[in-house]
């Protein structure tokens, strides 16, 4: 097992999302971002299946078939999208993704920047993030206004930039929330 380079990774995501989060205004959140990553059933999975490149997730699922790690993750975390998938009141979608609220949306976002910047390391580029997301999103119950706003702050954060994302998120979106997904920039 590679507990320690496990536990590395997991203290420097951490970190990287907790001063995105407070670069937002979202404290809270940045302080308690993914603890549950520290439980055993999250832990020692990733210890055992640690590659230090991709999520141990990945590797897990590859072998067994499902990632019980994720599958304690997304069920004890608010910030990802899987957590807000519910029975669908829609006739003929028996599944679908419910609106997240903005503030977790935000910390999905720092997140998604996070989890680039560890596995891509110094080949980080700004535009990793919404690439990642545009690639796997085809397969993601995710509500149409979450993705929407996701994917307009990984596209401006491409686009723009960091520092300019950031003060388009604690001026407009906070204030506005899914009205900016209608605005023009």
């Amino acid at each position: 097992m590679k507990w320690l380079q496990h536990l590395k990774t997991i203290n420097h995501h951490k970190g990287l999302v907790m001063k995105y989060c407070f670069k937002a205004g979202l404290y809270k959140q940045g302080l308690l971002h993914d603890m549950s990553k520290y439980s055993p059933v999250e832990f020692l999975v990733g210890a055992k299946y640690f590659q230090g490149n991709r999520s141990p997730n990945n590797a897990e699922r590859e072998v067994k078939g499902y990632s019980s790690a994720w599958l304690h993750h997304k069920g004890r975390n608010k910030h990802h999208l899987e957590y807000w998938i519910d029975y669908s009141l829609n006739e003929g979608a028996p599944m679908a993704g419910m609106r997240m609220p903005v503030k977790f949306v935000i910390e999905m976002f720092c997140d998604r920047i996070a989890a680039c910047r560890t596995y891509n390391k110094k080949a980080y580029k700004d535009s990793d993030p919404y690439i990642y997301f545009s690639t796997n999103k085809k397969h993601l119950l995710i509500h149409p206004d979450t993705e929407k706003l996701l994917d307009k702050l990984l596209l401006m954060l491409k686009e723009k930039g960091e520092e300019e994302t950031f003060r388009y998120i604690k001026t407009l979106v906070f204030t506005k929330g899914y009205d900016v997904i209608r605005e023009k920039d």
